[in-house]
């Protein structure tokens, strides 16, 4: 598995603000980027993961322990 696999992320519609919105949770507070089409969010999220996990690992940081489960609500995440 690669590292960046470990995190859960996940994408949904913002009726207040008409767009699919990207979050991963165990990373970032809040929703990380946002398109007009599920799979635009979902690729831009995956790439912006990978960039955070690459910069960290290159710093020499270690990467959080992954906290979040879909079995979890994540409802506090996305609210």
């Amino acid at each position: 598995m690669k590292p960046g696999d470990q995190f859960y992320r996940f994408v949904r519609w913002s009726e207040e603000d008409q767009c699919y919105i990207g979050y991963c949770p165990d990373l970032y507070f809040g929703g990380v980027c946002h398109a007009d089409t599920e799979l635009e969010a979902y690729s831009e999220l995956c790439g912006i993961i990978q960039d955070e996990v690459i910069h960290r690992l290159a710093k020499g940081e270690a990467l959080p322990a992954p906290m979040v489960r879909v079995t979890r609500d994540l409802g506090f995440v996305a609210a």
